[in-house]
């Protein structure tokens, strides 16, 4: 049952309201006076409040500043038997919901508390929404790189800056940028969202600018481009370094005047968005090779950001793992399942080419596939993820015992190098030598880091 309180210095419109919202099953707590609404507040859970203006002591306009105060989300309807149209507007600047004038209507006042009621409950629907969303879209891990981009997002996010985000396919990068727009001034607004790659040269105008009625065969309606829907908020653009040498000059000019127009159109539109460009090619290259602008490549990068490979993290495959789990239990209505220590170190020791993507897809493949609620290392092996055939290569081509000891012996540490993500006293500690021996043992058998690009 919902709670309204009414506010009312007179009696006969206190028990009058009481009455008709009684009869429609509403919870209806009474105050005559301001303070003593607010007080009831600070003690009762209210879902509307009905608000007289003209009161004793603290009048409506007061008490309602003092509710968006401490209740800032709190719906309020004013009433009042001496309304007029600037006392409205005022109440309406202030936050009100709505204004009632007296004698209140019964069928308007159920109205507008039913509709100031359905709001609370689309904006409690909104805000869980938004909550779930987030934490679907959080960036895991507690590694030095990772650490360092979470302390990069929470700078730079609050700022306008344009951003240019790299990084192999599957690292996340679309992450990067949707934490950044949470995080922005511009939050509230949409980050909309253009695929560069997927978007034929032939129809890019159409797409990122929108176009008239009639501006060409087919366009039997206006359209609005992504640009403009993205007015006052992010567009965040997906695989820029995909984006055709046409489409490049469009919006390099577009960046440099702040403004678009339409396909068919005679005049220029303002729009106001923040720019976060993500590619997982490296642009220098491209550059180089004329396929993609220099111009527009300053243009974009002014907040670089990369997002590093699993491979250069692999200490926070353990935080990826039992977060995926967890997820995909809870989303198939399984029972809680949970990775051992074993099998972690085991998909630490993987090459993952498809980086973060590749890791969710095969604890989604262990989750469903396996009835155990412990997922041991040797149900890693039954449902067909392993390291590869390095070892059995090994044993094939070795001439001798000593080649195989010598070259068994080098993958070895080379994998447990790769697990503890070649930091050096992890790793000799892990193997219980002295750093001294195993920097010998990576001289003798030319072991050395490859980094990512």
């Amino acid at each position: 049952m919902k709670t309204i309180l009414v506010v009312d210095d007179e009696k006969s419109v206190r028990d009058a309201v009481k009455m008709i919202l009684s009869y429609e099953k509403y919870e209806v707590v009474l105050a005559e006076d301001g303070m003593k609404g607010l007080s009831i507040l600070e003690g009762e859970q209210v879902d509307a409040i009905l608000l007289d203006v003209k009161m004793p002591g603290m009048d409506g306009i007061e008490v309602l500043q003092a509710i968006k105060k401490r209740f800032p989300e709190m719906l309020v309807i004013m009433i009042s038997g001496h309304g007029t149209i600037e006392t409205a507007v005022e109440a309406t600047k202030l936050g009100a919901f709505d204004f009632l004038p007296k004698p209140l209507d019964r069928d308007k006042l159920l109205i507008t508390v039913r509709n100031a009621l359905d709001r609370k409950s689309l904006v409690s629907e909104v805000r869980q929404f938004r909550e779930k969303l987030a934490e679907k879209e959080e960036i895991l891990g507690e590694s030095p790189k990772i650490k360092e981009i979470l302390a990069l997002i929470e700078r730079i996010a609050p700022t306008d800056s344009r951003v240019l985000i790299t990084g192999d396919n599957g690292t996340g990068k679309e992450l990067v940028a949707r934490a950044i727009h949470r995080g922005s001034k511009r939050a509230d607004k949409p980050i909309v969202e253009v695929n560069c790659a997927a978007i034929p040269t032939e129809l890019i105008e159409s797409e990122l600018f929108g176009h008239e009625k009639g501006s060409f065969t087919g366009a039997t309606t206006q359209r609005i481009g992504k640009f403009e829907q993205a007015d006052g908020g992010t567009i965040f653009l997906d695989e820029i370094g995909d984006m055709s040498p046409a489409a490049q000059a469009k919006v390099l000019r577009v960046l440099e005047e702040g403004k678009i127009e339409r396909v068919g159109g005679n005049r220029l539109i303002e729009v106001d968005v923040r720019v976060i460009a993500v590619t997982n090619k490296n642009l220098i290259e491209e550059i180089k090779k004329s396929n993609f602008r220099e111009d527009l490549y300053h243009r974009i990068n002014v907040i670089p950001i990369h997002v590093p490979s699993l491979r250069e993290r692999r200490e926070d495959i353990p935080i990826l793992a039992k977060a995926f789990t967890e997820e995909i239990c809870r989303r198939n209505g399984f029972a809680p399942k949970k990775i051992s220590d074993r099998a972690i170190n085991y998909l630490k020791g993987l090459e993952w080419s498809g980086n973060v993507r590749e890791l969710r897809n095969i604890i989604e493949r262990l989750v469903i596939l396996t009835h155990d609620n412990v997922i041991e290392i040797d149900t890693l092996e039954t449902v067909g993820i392993s390291r590869g055939g390095e070892l059995e290569d090994i044993i094939s081509t070795s001439k001798n015992f000593q080649e195989y000891k010598d070259r068994s012996e080098a993958l070895f540490f080379k994998r447990m190098l790769d697990l503890y993500n070649w930091n050096i006293s992890k790793t000799a500690e892990a193997l219980d030598i002295e750093r001294s021996h195993l920097y010998s043992k990576m001289k003798k058998y030319g072991l050395e880091r490859k980094e990512e690009n």
